[in-house]
């Protein structure tokens, strides 16, 4: 969980925490498989973000780049495919390579991402699963 130490007393951060700690243990006894692991952490990350938005807006969004792949360390173990841990990278790699100040609020922007997202999940294989786009977009959207 992103700096935990310093958000002791915020207690929606402390509820991801236990999320977290949940989904890594599910993952570890075999209960949720790569992808489905891949959209709940997705899903931690956004959930992390807004909660970081709130609590310090300016210095946690310079603070919490590539919080997905933050999470993803976290909750990884040795049974978890490198496929999703190249997945993560990819996500946060993208917004590195395509966004521009304001990128959410143009049709230019939103193409750009979501076609490199795209293309991201379709060389994983992964691009006919909506769901999935979905939560990796709305991330993406949310904390950059």
């Amino acid at each position: 969980m992103p700096d935990c130490a310093k958000h002791l007393g915020n207690s929606q951060i402390h509820r991801l925490g236990e999320r977290l700690e949940k989904i890594k243990e599910r993952h570890e006894q075999g209960f949720l498989t790569s992808l489905e692991f891949l959209k709940q952490i997705l899903q931690v990350a956004t959930d992390v973000v807004e909660a970081e938005k709130e609590t310090d807006p300016e210095e946690e969004r310079d603070r919490a780049k590539e919080a997905l792949t933050e999470l993803f360390n976290e909750a990884k173990n040795k049974n978890t495919h490198i496929i999703v841990e190249r997945i993560v990278a990819d996500i946060d790699d993208i917004v590195r390579k395509v966004r521009f100040p304001d990128w959410q609020h143009t049709s230019q922007g939103e193409r750009l991402v979501q076609k490199e997202l795209r293309r991201t999940l379709l060389n994983n294989k992964l691009h006919t699963d909506q769901e999935l786009f979905d939560k990796a977009y709305g991330y993406i959207r949310q904390y950059y």
